[in-house]
């Protein structure tokens, strides 16, 4: 009995010192790749951006149970248990219910693109504080002299032409638009994308994986894999492990491969909004036609808003890749930064609009001189998930607010 006792003693003590000898192998790994030393549960808040981290902060839900699929967006979210958002509006999107015509106590306004837009508009309820509304009001009158109320219109991984549908949807209920858009489209310009520039982001294939995907079977399968993974991160031991975390990644990477498989599918989501053949491969002519579907869209949106009475404003959202000198905090999250001459190239070439009388704004050097750490990803402003406070979006509604006058 002794014997057995000590055998699973010993057993025991050899699994300990296995895990803890992969842990450190873990933990050297990242250092290597890091530079540093980073605690793991930072590493698992990389593996979504700060807008899908808040959507779900405090609950054991992920961001895909949040979703909904919406007939004309793609998706929007829910208010339904167990995971569904307490402050969604009448659309499916955050905070102010929309009215189907024009308020008679308040000059509306549009606030409309991905998630920079939205947590501008500002994703938290109570008492968060709402960027622009909060800057127009304190600090201009508004052309019907009622106070401004600024709606939101932004959400995760929105390009156009979310913005412009939802614009167009809308446009007899508002009094002005105001579209912030950049990183989102600029993904679809690089020279090695196949799909137009309207192609939905993944976010619609998890909503709609019967219709949507080439292959059910690796759709159900990476849903799986990504659920495992959420639920590793979750766990109050794993979620603070290096090795669970590069296994997390492993199996995101993994399910991505998945995604690459050849379908034998002739109607797919890539066919619906391929690139002409001519096009694919030549990386010029991808710019070009992204170009072209992207003036299209904001060109659209301006003629609606004439024929509503709509004011309209766009603007071009800032990236780490240029535009402020970075701090090391930032460094350490923003990535690879590599593509900042191509994105340059894409405002240029849509700020030459302005010419053709479309109000256009470019906010690349907002966070010039700005020396305090803004960034918490590739894209987003750190905010305060708890109070919705920001310093990089009060600056930025500032910026908006003083171009829109």
């Amino acid at each position: 009995m002794k014997r057995r006792l000590f055998g699973w003693i010993a057993a025991l003590i050899g699994l300990l010192l296995s895990l803890g000898a992969v842990e450190l192998m873990a933990i050297a790994w990242l250092m290597i790749e890091d530079g540093r030393y980073t605690p793991a549960a930072e590493l698992f808040q990389r593996t979504q951006n700060t807008f899908v981290r808040d959507m779900t902060k405090g609950s054991a839900c992920r961001y895909i149970d949040t979703l909904y699929p919406h007939p004309y967006l793609a998706f929007v979210h829910h208010a339904n248990p167990p995971c569904g958002l307490r402050n969604l509006n009448n659309i499916g999107l955050l905070n102010d219910d929309y009215p189907v015509e024009k308020r008679q106590d308040r000059f509306a306004i549009l606030l409309t693109g991905g998630s920079i837009a939205s947590q501008l508009a500002q994703m938290s309820d109570g008492d968060a504080p709402r960027f622009l509304e909060l800057e127009l009001n304190q600090n201009y009158v508004s052309p019907n002299g009622k106070p401004f109320l600024v709606l939101n219109g932004g959400d995760g991984a929105w390009k156009e032409p979310q913005p412009f549908i939802l614009f167009a949807l809308n446009a007899q209920a508002v009094d002005a638009v105001v579209t912030i858009g950049g990183m989102n489209e600029f993904y679809m310009f690089r020279n090695f994308v196949t799909e137009r520039l309207e192609r939905p982001v993944s976010n619609f294939l998890e909503v709609n994986p019967l219709v949507a995907d080439e292959n059910f079977g690796d759709a159900a399968i990476a849903w799986v894999m990504g659920r495992i993974a959420g639920e590793l991160a979750l766990n109050p031991v794993l979620g603070h492990s290096h090795a669970a975390y590069l296994l997390i990644r492993g199996i995101e990477m993994a399910a991505k491969a998945r995604g690459v498989l050849n379908s034998n599918k002739k109607t797919t989501l890539n066919s619906l909004f391929a690139l002409p053949p001519e096009v694919v491969g030549n990386g010029e002519k991808v710019y070009a036609t992204q170009l072209a579907l992207f003036r299209q869209y904001l060109r659209g949106t301006e003629a609606i808003a004439r024929e509503f009475g709509v004011k309209t404003a766009f603007f071009f959202h800032p990236v780490p890749a240029f535009g402020k000198t970075l701090t090391a905090e930032e460094k350490a999250v923003v990535g690879d930064l590599s593509y900042g001459p191509l994105f340059r190239r894409m405002v240029d070439d849509m700020m030459k609009e302005r010419a053709a009388g479309l109000p256009v704004f470019d906010l690349g050097d907002l966070l010039a001189g700005t020396k305090e750490t803004i960034y918490s990803d590739d894209a987003h402003f750190a905010r305060d998930a708890t109070t919705g406070a920001s310093p990089g979006y009060r600056i930025m509604g500032e910026r908006v607010a003083a171009d829109v006058a």
